[in-house]
C-alpha cells in the first residue's frame, strides 16, 4: 500500500516541507523525525511517498505539513486541525493525496469558528442539499446524512474512495443553510459544465464539503469549479471565481485520488454588523427591574428584523460579594465559572404554589420593573427571597432530576466550590475568605461539606438550584440565537476579585499581594486600579495553561464569540503595589526594568531621595491646597529640611491615606465633598517620583511622569531632555517591543486555540507596537473606536481605514454614547463635524440630530471591518420618537469614578422595539446597503 502526499508550494533557499503525522515513518508527532518532502521544479509540487504493508498501521493516520527554515531555524506548522486519511486498501492499493498549505493568519480561517459554523452558516437538522431529479436526469449526491454541529473544525474521515475514483473535499463554511455545494467540470461525470448535473457534496461533515465521483475521462486533464447548489430549484448557482480548478490525467486506473482542495473563492469578504446592550440592561414587559437572559430571545428577534447577525453583552457571572450595590460591577466576579442569579426568570423555573408569596412577587416585580434604572439592592433582595422559596418547594423534584444530575456531574469541578464559597459568606457575612473561621480560609473536603445528607444543605443546595436553572435558561437563549443565525457574543474580564472562588481555591495562580490596572489614558489621568491580583503567568505555564483552557471551554458553552477583556494583558499588566490607591505608581509586568547603573550613566546621576521619593515643597501644597495648605502640613506632614517635606508615617502611602480619610469621613459625613478634595490632593503628593523601585537596584520611569512638579522642576533641561527622551521614551516605547512580543505569542495561543470561537480583543490605550502583528498572527479581532484612533498622530479614526480582521464600533460601554460625547466639546464636535463627516464650513448642529447619529452610523457600516457592532443607545439616535430624551442618561459606566454604579437600563421594552416597524425597516435597509446582511 502507498500514499503519496503532495502540495504546492513556493520556497526561497534553505526552506523546506515536512510532512508530520502519527505513523512512524512520519516521525510520531515528533517534527524532529518527520518525513522530509521532495521539490518537483516542472510542477512546483512538494511530495513524499509512505509505503506500508500492514493496512492497520493507516487506520487513522493523521498528519500535517510544517515549514523548515535553516535560514531562521524557525518551524512553522500549517494552519488548522490535524488532517486525517480514509484510506481502505482492499479498495485501492495506491491513494494520491492533493493537498495545499493551509496558511495561518488568512482572514477566511475566521470564517472556520463557532461563530459561522454554529449560527450564521449553521446547518440544518438534516443533510441540507438533497439532490432532485431535473432535466431527466438525477445529479449525483454525495451520501445523505444527519447533521450535528460539530465542536471543532475537524477533518473528519469521508468514507474511503475505491480504485480510479476522485474524492473532493473542501472546507467552506460560507455557505448559506438553504443552499448546499456542487462540483461542475468538464467531464461528463462533472456534468461537463451542465450547471443542473453537477456532484453535490454532502455537508456530512460540515464545515467539510466532500463527494466521490469515477471520472468518465481520466486521461484526460479535467477542469472543475465549485459553485452553490440550490436543491430546491435543481441547479447550481454563482460559481466561485479565479481561474479552473485541474484534476491532471492519469492513466493508473488502481489509484484513488483525493483532492483536498483550497478555499471557496468568493468575490468579496463576509462582513456583518450587529447590536451591543448588557443583558441588566435589558427591559421587557415580563421583566423584574433588570434584564434576564430570557430577554436574549427577543432581542436576538429584533436583531434579525434589522438584518443585524450578533448580539453582544458585557459579563454576566455572579459578583454577589457584599449584597450591596457595588455588586453591579460585572467585572469583578466571585467566579469566573458561576452565573450572575440577578438574571434568572423565576417564572421559568416554577409557578409559586404559595398565593401570598405569589402575590407579593408579582407586586414587586411591578414596582421595580418600573423604574428608569436598575436598583440593584431591592431586585437582588426580591429575586434571593423568591429563589429560596422555589428551591424549598421545588427541592424534591430538582434533586431527581436528570438534567441537573448530569449539570452537577459535568460542571462539579467549579460548582461544589462555588457552592461552598457562596453559603460560607453569607454564613459569615463576608466574601473576604481571610477572615471566616482558620478552618475555612482554605477549601477542604468540599464534596463532604456540601453533600445532601449533610444536616446544612440547604445552605450550599440554593446555590446549585439556581446555577442550574441559570444555565438551562442562558443555553435556550443560546439554542434560539443560533436557529435564526444570530451570534451571541459574551466578555471574558480580564482580571479576578481578590475575594472569589478562584482566590479561595487556587491562590498560587495568582499574586495576591500586587494588583492590576491601566495606566493613565482618556478614561482616567490617573490610571485605574481594578484591585485585582496579577496572574502568576509562570505557576500558569506549569500545568499547560490548565486554568485558562477551563474557563474558555466554559464560556464556549454559552458564546460562539467572545471579546477579551483588555487583551494587552496577555502581553504585560499594568502591575501597582498593594499600597496604591491610584494607578501613577504602577509599572507593566513583565518587564525590563533600568538598573542603577544604566540610569547614572544615560541620565548622568543618581539620586535616590531626588528620584524615587516623594517630592514635595511648599509652593506645591499652596498650589495644591491653596488657604488650607498649612492646616494639610501640620496634619499629614512634617519638614525634612532643606526645603524639603514629607509625609507622616501614617499617611506616607495612598492606601494608608484612604484608610485615615476614611475614618474622618465616617466622623464627619457632612463634609464628604472637603474630605474628597483633601485625598486627591494628599493622593498626588505620593505620586511625586520619577522612578518606581523594582527591587535590587532596579527601577521603572513613573508614568507620564513629564506632567509632575518634581519633573519640571529638575535643575536643568538637560536633565529634563535626558529623562524623557533618553529614557522615558525608550523605555515605554522601544525597549519592550520583542520582549513583550514573545510574551503574547506565549500566553495567547493556549487561550485562542482551547475553544473554536471568534475572538476579539480590546486593544485599546497604550498600545505596544507589536500587539497588531500578534493578534493578526493569531486571527484574533482588534478593536477601532472612532474617538480612540490606534494612531496617537490622529484624532479622529475613519472606519474606512481599518483592517478586516477588526471590530469598528461607535462608543463603548466605557463612555459617553455619541449623542453624549456630541456636547461635550464644541470645538472638538465642529472638527468632527468637518472633518470626519465631510460638511466643510457648515456650523455643526448642537445636539447630535438624527440625521447626523445616521451618517455616523452608515460611515461605520461601510467599513472594510468584519464587524460593526453598535451600543443600541448609538443606533436608536437615528429615532427622534425612540431615543431617550437625555443622552447623559445612556453611559453604562464612567471608569474615572471608581464607585461608580451600574445601573444603566433601556428606556423601553424590547417588545416595542421589536414593533418599531418605522425604525427596524430603514435600519435593515441601511445595513442591505452596505453589503452586511
Amino acid at each position: 500500500m502507498t500514499i503519496r502526499f503532495s502540495l504546492p508550494y513556493r520556497t526561497v533557499f534553505g526552506q523546506r516541507l515536512a510532512v508530520c503525522g502519527s505513523h512512524p515513518d512520519l516521525g510520531n508527532w515528533q517534527l524532529a523525525s518527520a518525513a522530509i518532502m521532495l521539490y518537483d521544479e516542472a510542477t512546483g509540487c512538494w511530495s513524499y511517498e509512505l509505503t506500508v504493508g500492514d493496512a492497520a498501521a493507516v487506520q487513522g493516520l493523521t498528519y500535517k505539513y510544517a515549514l523548515l527554515d535553516a535560514n531562521t531555524g524557525s518551524q512553522t506548522w500549517e494552519f488548522g486541525p490535524n488532517r486525517s486519511i480514509a484510506y481502505d486498501a482492499s479498495r485501492a492499493p495506491r491513494l494520491q493525496l492533493a493537498d495545499y498549505w493551509r496558511s495561518p493568519a488568512q482572514p477566511e480561517n475566521e470564517l472556520l469558528t463557532a461563530a459561522f459554523t454554529k449560527a450564521l452558516f449553521r446547518r440544518p437538522a438534516t443533510n441540507g442539499p438533497a439532490a432532485p431529479a431535473s432535466k431527466g436526469k438525477k445529479a449525483k449526491s454525495g451520501k445523505a446524512v444527519t447533521v450535528a454541529p460539530v465542536a471543532t473544525p475537524t477533518a473528519t474521515p469521508m468514507a474511503a474512495p475505491g480504485a480510479g475514483q476522485t474524492l473532493f473535499r473542501l472546507m467552506a463554511p460560507r455557505v448559506p443553510p438553504q443552499y448546499g455545494l456542487c462540483v461542475l467540470g468538464s467531464d461528463p461525470a462533472l456534468g461537463a459544465w451542465d450547471n443542473t448535473k453537477g456532484l453535490v457534496l454532502s455537508d456530512k461533515d460540515f464545515p467539510t464539503w466532500a463527494g466521490t465521483v469515477t471520472l468518465q475521462n481520466p486521461t484526460e486533464d479535467c477542469q472543475y469549479k465549485y459553485a452553490i447548489w440550490d436543491a430546491q430549484a435543481g441547479h447550481a448557482l454563482d460559481m466561485e471565481g479565479g481561474e479552473n480548478r485541474v484534476i491532471p490525467a492519469t492513466t493508473n486506473r488502481t489509484a484513488a485520488r483525493v483532492f483536498n482542495d483550497e478555499a471557496y473563492r468568493y468575490p468579496d469578504a463576509w462582513r456583518g454588523a450587529g447590536v451591543a446592550l448588557p443583558v441588566f440592561a435589558m427591559r421587557s414587559e415580563n421583566g423584574f427591574g433588570v434584564g434576564e437572559f430570557a430577554d436574549l430571545k427577543l432581542l436576538t428577534d429584533w436583531a434579525v428584523q434589522t438584518g443585524l447577525k450578533l448580539v453582544q453583552i458585557l459579563p454576566i457571572n455572579d459578583t454577589t460579594a457584599t449584597h450591596t450595590w457595588v455588586d453591579s460591577y460585572p467585572y469583578a466576579a466571585i467566579s469566573v465559572f458561576a452565573l450572575h442569579p440577578q438574571f434568572i426568570h423565576l417564572e421559568g423555573i416554577a409557578t409559586l404554589k404559595d398565593k401570598q408569596a405569589a402575590s407579593e412577587m408579582a407586586q414587586l416585580k411591578q414596582e421595580l420593573n418600573a423604574k428608569d434604572f436598575v436598583d440593584y439592592e431591592p431586585v437582588m433582595n426580591a429575586k434571593w427571597k423568591f429563589l429560596k422559596l422555589l428551591y424549598q418547594q421545588e427541592k424534591k423534584a430538582f434533586l431527581a432530576n436528570p438534567d441537573y444530575r448530569e449539570f452537577l456531574s459535568s460542571q462539579a469541578d467549579w460548582l461544589v466550590p462555588y457552592a461552598a464559597f457562596s453559603a460560607l459568606r453569607d454564613r459569615f457575612g463576608t466574601a473576604d475568605f481571610q477572615q471566616w473561621p482558620a478552618e475555612f480560609r482554605t477549601p477542604q473536603n468540599l464534596a463532604q461539606l456540601t453533600a445532601e445528607t449533610a444536616p446544612d444543605y440547604d445552605e450550599y443546595g440554593l446555590f446549585f438550584f439556581t446555577q442550574f436553572h441559570l444555565d438551562q435558561q442562558l443555553r435556550a437563549a443560546v439554542a434560539y440565537a443560533r436557529s435564526r443565525g444570530v451570534v451571541l457574543k459574551g466578555d471574558l474580564p480580564i482580571g479576578i476579585y481578590r475575594h472569589s472562588v478562584d482566590a479561595w481555591t487556587q491562590p498560587e495562580l495568582y499574586h495576591m499581594d500586587r494588583q492590576a490596572g491601566a495606566p493613565p489614558d482618556d478614561f482616567s489621568t490617573t490610571g485605574q486600579n481594578w484591585r485585582f491580583p496579577t496572574y502568576n503567568w509562570e505557576r500558569m505555564a506549569l500545568d499547560g495553561y490548565k486554568w485558562w483552557k477551563q474557563r474558555m471551554g466554559h464560556l464556549a458553552r454559552y458564546f460562539d464569540t467572545l471579546r477579551i477583556d483588555h487583551i494587552l494583558g496577555f502581553f504585560r499588566i499594568w502591575e501597582m503595589p498593594i499600597e496604591s490607591v491610584e494607578g501613577l505608581l504602577g509599572h507593566f509586568s513583565p518587564a525590563l526594568p533600568l538598573h542603577r547603573h544604566e540610569i547614572q550613566r544615560r541620565l548622568g546621576w543618581f539620586d535616590y531621595s531626588r528620584l524615587c521619593e516623594p517630592y514635595i515643597r511648599w509652593h506645591m501644597l499652596q498650589d495644591i491646597f491653596q488657604g488650607e495648605a498649612q492646616a494639610v502640613f501640620d496634619e499629614y506632614m512634617y519638614d525634612a529640611s532643606y526645603g524639603r517635606i514629607h509625609l507622616k508615617k501614617a499617611v506616607d502611602t495612598q492606601r494608608k491615606i484612604e484608610a485615615y480619610i476614611a475614618q474622618k469621613l465616617a466622623a464627619a459625613p457632612e463634609h464628604a465633598d472637603y474630605f474628597a478634595w483633601l485625598q486627591k490632593g494628599l493622593f498626588q503628593l505620593v505620586n511625586e517620583v520619577l522612578f518606581v523601585p523594582a527591587g535590587d537596584d532596579f527601577y521603572h520611569p513613573r508614568i507620564t511622569l513629564n506632567k509632575s512638579y518634581s519633573f519640571r522642576e529638575l535643575d536643568t533641561d538637560e536633565d529634563r531632555r535626558r529623562l524623557y527622551d533618553d529614557i522615558y521614551v525608550d523605555f515605554f516605547f522601544r525597549r519592550h517591543e520583542e520582549f513583550w512580543r514573545q510574551q503574547g505569542l506565549v500566553k495567547l495561543p493556549p487561550v485562542r486555540y482551547a475553544t473554536d470561537m471568534l475572538i476579539c480583543g480590546e486593544d485599546l490605550g497604550m498600545v505596544p507596537a507589536s500587539v497588531p502583528g500578534v493578534m493578526k498572527e493569531l486571527g484574533i479581532l482588534g478593536l477601532n473606536i472612532q474617538r480612540m484612533p490606534s494612531n496617537p498622530e490622529t484624532e479622529f479614526g475613519h472606519p474606512d481605514t481599518a483592517p478586516y480582521l477588526s471590530v469598528v464600533t461607535t462608543s463603548s460601554h466605557d463612555m459617553s454614547t455619541v449623542r453624549g460625547w456630541w456636547e461635550e466639546d464644541r470645538v472638538r464636535t465642529q472638527r468632527f463635524f468637518e472633518t470626519i463627516l465631510g460638511h466643510w464650513r457648515e456650523v455643526a448642529p448642537f445636539y447630535c440630530e438624527p440625521w447626523v447619529a445616521r451618517e455616523i452610523v452608515v460611515q461605520h457600516l461601510h467599513s472594510p471591518a468584519m464587524w460593526a457592532i453598535f451600543p443600541l443607545q448609538d443606533l436608536l439616535a437615528m429615532d427622534r420618537n425612540l431615543r431617550r430624551a437625555n443622552p447623559h442618561d445612556e453611559q453604562i459606566n464612567v471608569p474615572s469614578n471608581p464607585t461608580h454604579f451600574w445601573k444603566y437600563r433601556l428606556h423601553l421594552p424590547l417588545e416595542e422595539l421589536v414593533d418599531a416597524v418605522g425604525f427596524n425597516e430603514p435600519l435593515q435597509a441601511l445595513v442591505a446597503a452596505s453589503g452586511r446582511s
